[in-house]
């Protein structure tokens, strides 16, 4: 990863730029597979959290989905999570959990019938080293968190407000499944009946930073004139408490693949000064990992506690109208416990044939 200096900051956000370059975590690799000493200091940050939240700024780009599969395997071999959440679609449903349990189908084949934003080689890689990972420990594997029957979410009837609840319900229902009896003490086998209860079962959300961030209320751009409602995240917060850690990943520049694969790639634009991200991409680490709780020195306290804006790359998306699409009335560290920065971002690799 490449430390390159990027253009001067405003003067203001000087004490903010030290103040991150003496607690940030440099990361090196982006390499899903590379040992993850780098990413450790993860482990404490999120300490007994029953629910672990990596949203993302954009599901289109490399560098972030690759972020998000290393903290998912130190989360799972280091700090006992034992399931994953995939917002917005439900991996039974395609057999994808029936894959990391038994081995039973072609991935690739499988992810085709997933919803388009899940068909990248990014979350192919994370799901092979899900089966990979449960072929090495076949009593204490990993999955993923399904539906559950007689649950699935119909449209609401108000719209963004109801959606933002059904993401969180999709969680919280799942660890409320009571277990079969005669079931065995750990998670059990995924794909296989009598699994034990759920409750104890640490999970990672793998989502979108617009709803995974917990702020309450919620205000995403663009829309006139712009909803206001609780956030998935939010939700969470208020069900699980300090159990629920929400982890944004953010970008300062970059290329994205369009939302719609036949667009090819879309450029976006440095951020605007105001920003959370003008300030974050200020830092010399090209990625780093920064937890934002605890004691700061007044000058940034002030900034991580004021109203900002953060921007999130999804359908509608165009570099002219880039800095329309963000989310606002809300700061950094009411959003996000800590977040993962990364300078430059490429386009994420999507599943063709």
């Amino acid at each position: 990863m490449s430390d390159r200096q990027t253009a001067p900051l405003v003067p203001y956000a000087r004490d903010v730029v030290q103040w991150i370059e003496g607690r940030a975590h440099r990361l090196a690799t982006y390499d899903p597979l590379a040992p993850l000493a780098d990413l450790r200091p993860l482990v404490p940050l999120v300490g007994d959290a029953q629910v672990v939240a990596l949203g993302v700024a954009s599901r289109q780009t490399h560098e972030l989905s690759a972020l998000v599969h290393r903290s998912i395997r130190l989360l799972v071999e280091e700090a006992g999570f034992r399931a994953v959440t995939l917002e917005g679609d439900d991996p039974a449903r395609i057999g994808l959990d029936a894959y990391v349990g038994t081995g039973a189908g072609d991935p690739r084949e499988l992810l085709a019938g997933a919803r388009p934003f899940w068909r990248t080689g990014e979350v192919l890689g994370l799901v092979e080293w899900m089966r990979s990972y449960n072929v090495r420990h076949p009593d204490d594997p990993v999955r993923f968190t399904a539906t559950v029957p007689g649950t699935e979410p119909s449209p609401p009837a108000d719209g963004m407000a109801g959606i933002e609840r059904d993401l969180a319900q999709h969680v919280i229902r799942w660890h409320e499944q009571p277990g079969s009896p005669g079931a065995p003490g750990k998670l059990g086998k995924p794909g296989t009946p009598g699994t034990p209860g759920n409750k104890d079962v640490k999970v990672v959300y793998w989502g979108g930073l617009v709803h995974t961030a917990n702020r309450a209320p919620r205000t995403p751009a663009p829309t006139s004139p712009p909803p206001t409602h609780l956030s998935a995240g939010g939700h969470l917060r208020r069900h699980y408490g300090p159990g629920y850690v929400s982890i944004g990943l953010t970008f300062h520049h970059g290329t994205a693949a369009a939302p719609d694969p036949a667009a090819g790639t879309a450029p976006v634009p440095a951020p605007p000064a105001d920003f959370a991200e003008a300030v974050l991409g200020g830092a010399q680490p090209a990625a780093y990992l920064l937890d934002l709780r605890g004691d700061a020195p007044a000058p940034v306290s002030s900034w991580l506690d004021a109203a900002t804006r953060t921007r999130f790359v999804g359908p509608g998306f165009t570099a002219a109208d880039h800095a329309e699409h963000h989310i606002a009335d809300g700061a950094l560290r009411d959003w996000f416990d800590a977040v993962v920065h990364v300078r430059e971002v490429t386009p994420n690799r999507p599943l063709t044939g």
